[in-house]
């Protein structure tokens, strides 16, 4: 395992300051770092509105390891606050812009933030919460304008130590609700150059767009700390990422690193295979010499299609917001489609059996993996720390084979969480909002494949009254968790059932809802 002490990392470090004022420092300052739209932010603006980021928290009270919570999109005041928080030593946590208001109050509970800044597109859901669900927050920053006016452009980086608390990730935990991945300072350096330099080769020249957001483990370093490692340029796009919008921003800003995850590609294939009549059959993808895809296992058959379509290789691979991004990775002159690659160099991993014995070639068991991007802990969670982080290992609950020559193959979960579109879904908080329905006695919801072979939700109820089954009631309860959940935490297919199968203690036999799921063969049906 190669640890950020053999990596050259100094033992005091300041994240913010090897990202941005670095880039200053070696001459880069008129360089542009950052593009939105139609915006430019070269590399000194960028450290200077960071500065003022920094010394306008300070000059609200916050102190170094309070927490900074960032509700926001993916515009150049992200990665402001993010880097500016860092800089003072305080500690940033992005949030998922997709959740619910609930999910927001259990955090800031969780976290006991100090303050917390709220983009105004995202104001609505910050407003929804209830005043008892905000008590620990000394200051809610609704303007970033009006914040970065009152710092000033000099700020000296705290001296922070490289194993200190930098920023925290929220990971959705098995039951639903959110738990806060400590990361360090060094965390962040340690990816850029294992897999940013080690396996994308990036470099000053690249420009690199994400379709994953900032707030995800995978988007932070596409979209930010990978381009600002080595001096290069990143592309953010602040709105949906529907296949219209990439492929607008890539048509503008030609991109030459391009990150996406599996749904992702499989929507953008489609729209470009419905182009093929007119719509769009000109896309024009050229300026990308390499595509990534992580969040979920890529289908060997769509990575062929979207080579065959673009003539660009998707290079698959495996993190997690513990290990901070992709400890398993395909690279440039080595895919093997269908696979998570072979081990990012630095890492180590192993294949463990429930006993923790090392399994056979091709067996499947469960995967180990140690580097010194991994998180420190699980803030508020002790025991769960001690179950997954056992010394320099951490227990990804992914079931893995490997193949003689040393590539590894996902073969599910030891757990019952789904990955749905690059983000995990807990059944057990769909099958909550869902039993809430006055309509729904009982259900079970699983992970089935579309016809893409990606993994959506989908749910088996039972009604209190089976003649009401309808079509209808069906749309009706998918609806109904829309409204409740983020939205791709949503059943894709709703079946009825008279009962569901369980075992004789009563608990639900998910492996027979599955069965019934492959059985029933929604992958061949539209969803909603």
């Amino acid at each position: 395992m190669t640890t950020a002490e053999s990596l050259g990392i100094p033992e005091h470090f300041n994240a913010a300051a090897h990202f941005v004022d670095r880039n200053v420092a070696e001459g880069r300052g008129a360089k542009v770092a950052i593009e939105c739209g139609d915006e430019r932010v070269t590399y000194l603006q960028l450290q200077h509105n960071v500065n003022r980021a920094g010394t306008a928290l300070m000059r609200l009270g916050v102190r170094p390891e309070e927490r900074v919570l960032l509700l926001m999109l993916d515009t150049p005041a992200f990665a402001y606050l993010f880097f500016g928080a860092i800089k003072i030593g305080a500690v940033p946590v992005p949030l998922n812009t997709l959740w619910k208001p609930a999910d927001y109050a259990h955090v800031i509970a969780d976290s006991r933030a100090a303050a917390i800044v709220v983009g105004p597109e995202l104001q609505p859901s910050f407003d929804a919460i209830p005043a008892a669900g905000r008590r620990s927050l000394r200051h809610v920053i609704a303007g970033v304008d009006d914040l970065l006016s009152q710092g000033t452009t000099t700020l000296e980086a705290d001296a922070t130590h490289r194993d200190a608390p930098a920023f925290w990730l929220y990971s959705s935990g098995s039951t639903g609700a959110p738990k806060g991945c400590v990361h360090l300072q060094h965390d962040m350096a340690v990816c850029a150059e294992l897999f940013g330099k080690g396996i994308l080769g990036i470099r000053e020249n690249d420009r690199t767009f994400s379709v994953a957001k900032l707030f995800f483990a995978y988007g932070l370093g596409n979209a930010l700390y990978f381009p600002l490692s080595v001096g290069a340029t990143t592309i953010l796009w602040p709105g949906p990422p529907t296949p219209q919008n990439v492929y607008g921003v890539i048509e503008k800003h030609r991109p030459t690193l391009f990150y996406s995850v599996p749904t992702g590609y499989a929507m953008m294939l489609a729209h470009s295979e419905r182009g093929a009549a007119g719509e769009r059959g000109d896309v024009d993808l050229s300026s990308v010499r390499l595509a990534v895809s992580a969040g979920e296992s890529l289908p060997a058959a769509l990575y062929e299609r979207f080579k065959q379509r673009f003539g660009v290789d998707v290079i698959d691979g495996i993190g997690s917001t513990e290990a901070l991004h992709m400890f398993i990775s395909n690279r440039p002159g080595a895919i093997r489609p269908g696979s998570s690659g072979l081990i990012v160099p630095g890492y180590d991993a192993r294949i463990l059996d429930d006993d923790r014995n090392a399994v056979s070639s091709g067996e499947v068991g469960n995967l180990w993996i140690s580097g010194d991007s991994v998180c420190d802990r699980y803030w508020n969670k002790h025991e769960k720390t001690k179950q997954t982080i056992e010394g320099n290992w951490i227990k990804t609950g992914d079931k893995y084979t490997q193949d003689a020559d040393g590539f590894y193959w996902y073969a599910g979960r030891s757990d019952d969480m789904l990955k749905v579109g690059g983000q995990w879904v807990s059944p057990i908080e769909v099958e909550g909002a869902l039993v809430a329905h006055p309509a729904v006695l009982e259900c079970g919801v699983v992970g089935c494949e579309d016809k893409d072979t990606l993994v959506k939700p989908m749910a088996f109820v039972v009604l209190r009254d089976a003649g009401a089954a309808t079509d209808e009631l069906a749309k009706s309860l998918q609806q109904f968790v829309r409204e409740r959940l983020a939205e791709y935490k949503r059943p894709r297919w709703v079946e009825f059932l008279p009962e569901l199968p369980k075992t004789a203690t009563g608990k639900i036999q998910r492996f027979r809802l599955r069965e019934l799921a492959e059985r029933s063969n929604p992958g061949g049906r539209s969803t909603v």
